[in-house]
């Protein structure tokens, strides 16, 4: 008889898990997510190191390009510190208010080999969003680039991402107020792009242009060395929004194919407009179209289709051309490396499409959905968006203004002439 109520449970167990998996497999380990989560870990560092070191480190002259390597890799290895001990609990941290994430995971107190987040370890969404941590302070760079103060960078970066990042971070993803109200960010679109363009602009402004803009050209030293950083961009941003999904499944597939056609089509409208504008394509404004593609479709990526997608990137090459335009050509604002048109304006009309071509009622934005629904979401889209770039500039402006009076922002005349490299670093990119 024992044998046969065991046969019985045994049975009444696997009709209940066939019946209820979510129940079964709640809070268990899933190889095939890990696995997934390891690798977009592993492309999203990559798109740093060395993904924009090397687009941002060809994009400057001669003199400089040691510079920009540098404060990519210092960065990295300050944030991925700050981040261990503080970062992490801010943005993520439970028990924390609408505004500001708990700090009981401060030092990451509690986390073990064995602590999972849903359906794989805590340590791999750790570091996975620590490279998140690391890429938005590393693209404001390109905003202040060849005229700033090592040490300046290195202070305003730390201090950028506790008071700024993992603010905005808790708002959107870790539950936090943005969050409360329906915002829709899939993969960082304010989170990184809109907070990264805001502090550049803010930067380019308090700190004033280089020596010579805008009447001296200072074109690029070395595009091959940008379109290779460009090209690591584009495959580590598959793990960017792809591993946005947090499984491997239909969402982080859908997320890569979108990624992709966004970054071609903005691409492909970027060397249309600079075609018809100068007469000839370049390879500068090919590349610059598809990172400002790539950074327009990031919030919406999660949450589009292809049709939507492919219009997204199509405005982005549009919208963000001209940007760089107005920016540099009639306002003279020396965004070195075009941060603020490309991240910072992707960034936001990128957050107010998502509400016109989003999938989350199962149609395709104003197509198929409710005028009054798609509506309500674009303003919640604006609200976001607005109040993570006053937030961002107002602090960034402090932030700059403080630790100019302390140790000062900007390197002298002098050694700008000179270039950052011997007198920041006493090296030389190339001795030749």
């Amino acid at each position: 008889m024992s044998f046969f109520i065991r046969a019985k449970y045994l049975i009444l167990a696997v009709m209940l898990a066939l019946l209820f998996p979510a129940i079964t497999m709640a809070d268990t380990l899933d190889s095939g997510d890990t696995a997934w989560m390891l690798t977009s870990t592993a492309l999203v560092l990559f798109m740093t190191l060395p993904g924009l070191a090397l687009f941002y480190g060809g994009l400057v002259r001669t003199k400089n390009v040691l510079s920009i390597l540098m404060q990519c890799f210092a960065i990295a290895c300050m944030v991925s510190i700050l981040w261990v001990l503080v970062g992490y609990t801010m943005a993520f941290g439970p028990d924390g208010s609408s505004w500001l994430g708990g700090f009981s995971k401060a030092m990451l107190a509690g986390v073990g080999k064995d602590s999972l987040s849903g359906t794989y370890p805590e340590t791999v969404f750790i570091m996975f969003q620590m490279t998140f941590a690391i890429i938005t302070p590393a693209l404001i760079i390109g905003g202040f680039a060849e005229r700033m103060r090592f040490s300046a960078i290195m202070i305003f970066s730390a201090f950028w991402l506790l008071l700024v990042y993992a603010p905005v971070t808790y708002w959107v993803w870790g539950g936090g107020w943005l969050a409360e109200r329906g915002f829709m960010d899939f993969a960082g679109g304010g989170v990184v792009h809109v907070n990264a363009g805001i502090a550049a602009l803010v930067a380019a402004l308090v700190i004033g242009k280089r020596k010579g803009f805008p009447t001296t050209p200072m074109p690029p030293h070395n595009l091959a060395m940008t379109v290779t950083g460009a090209g690591m961009l584009w495959v580590g941003w598959f793990g960017f929004n792809g591993g946005s999904a947090l499984a491997a499944n239909g969402d982080a597939g859908m997320a890569i194919l979108v990624t992709h056609i966004g970054a071609a089509a903005g691409s492909l409208a970027w060397m249309a407009m600079e075609w018809v504008r100068f007469g000839k394509p370049s390879v500068l404004g090919i590349v610059t179209g598809m990172v400002a593609g790539l950074g327009t479709i990031t919030p919406a990526s999660g949450f589009v289709g292809p049709m939507g997608a492919l219009i997204i990137g199509l405005a982005a090459g549009f919208v963000c051309f001209w940007a760089t335009q107005i920016v540099k050509r009639i306002f003279e604002i020396d965004d070195s490396l075009d941060v603020f048109p490309v991240h910072g304006v992707g960034g936001f009309i990128g957050l107010l499409l998502t509400a016109v071509f989003a999938n989350r009622l199962g149609g395709s934005g104003f197509l198929n959905e409710s005028i009054t629904t798609s509506s309500a979401q674009f303003v919640e889209q604006l609200i976001g968006a607005v109040s993570i770039a006053v937030w961002c500039g107002i602090v960034s402006f402090i932030l700059f203004k403080v630790i100019d009076a302390v140790i000062g922002l900007r390197v002298d005349q002098e050694e700008e002439t000179e270039g950052l490299d011997i007198t920041q670093h006493d090296e030389r990119g190339y001795n030749l």
